[in-house]
């Protein structure tokens, strides 16, 4: 005759309740005991009742197991933490693999290679994205191109105005110059002497020959400005 399988709930009758944790009870820590002699494992049995009431049971020490317990939940957490990382960092790798390799064809696309396979649309993109960098590459350089042109320019209007400030300093100079006043080297020829033959004199002309030395026109001090002007006549008697 079969034996009828009992249905596992909760037993409402109290004293029946009672009776059947405590039958369990020995029961479960009876086949802990067991599995720690037959397999030589620690084992250890927590029980709390309805009425709070702490039963435990363990091959060696209760406490000790619960320490090992977590100290083998810690490492668990930390290696399960490590996988989860590794697994990010694999799945980033991938997809930044996909990337790269996406954007390299696409930059070798723009260099007009790799165009085996493309549609007509995907070569109109391809074009209106040509185009755009090219019309950005023009801007850029033609920004370029003027700031350079006015950096040139300015340094135009600085140069003119360094010069008009040195010839200014020259007119200034050269105003307040109290030496000898500057002669010609072309110097007029005259005739020293008696006009007339009456005179008794055969005279000759006379050479009125100079030498000046002039201001330089690449110094700038007013030492350098003049030299005297030398006058030398000479006279021819009969």
């Amino acid at each position: 005759m079969m034996r009828e399988k009992i249905k596992i709930k909760k037993i409402d009758y109290l004293p029946a309740r009672q009776v059947t944790f405590s039958k369990r009870r020995r029961g479960l820590f009876k086949k802990a005991a067991e599995l720690s002699v037959l397999c030589e494992s620690e084992v250890a049995v927590i029980i709390f009742s309805a009425t709070d009431k702490l039963f435990d049971y363990s091959s060696s020490s209760t406490e000790d197991v619960i320490e090992r317990y977590k100290a083998h939940t810690n490492d668990l957490e930390k290696s399960n933490k490590q996988f989860l990382e590794l697994q990010l960092e694999n799945e980033n790798h991938i997809k930044l693999s996909k990337e790269l390799e996406e954007k390299s064809r696409r930059l070798r696309q723009m260099k007009g290679e790799d165009l085996q396979g493309l549609n007509m649309d995907e070569l109109l993109k391809l074009e209106q994205l040509v185009e755009a960098s090219l019309g950005r590459v023009i801007e850029t350089k033609e920004e370029l191109i003027m700031s350079e042109i006015m950096a040139l320019e300015k340094k135009g209007a600085e140069l003119v105005e360094a010069n008009n400030q040195l010839r200014q300093k020259m007119a200034m100079l050269s105003g307040g110059n109290t030496g000898p006043a500057f002669v010609e080297p072309e110097t007029l020829i005259t005739n020293v002497g008696g006009g007339g033959e009456e005179d008794g004199m055969s005279s000759e002309s006379a050479i009125i020959a100079t030498s000046t030395s002039c201001n330089s026109a690449h110094s700038l001090s007013l030492e350098d400005d003049c030299s005297d002007v030398t006058l030398s006549l000479k006279l021819g008697l009969p």
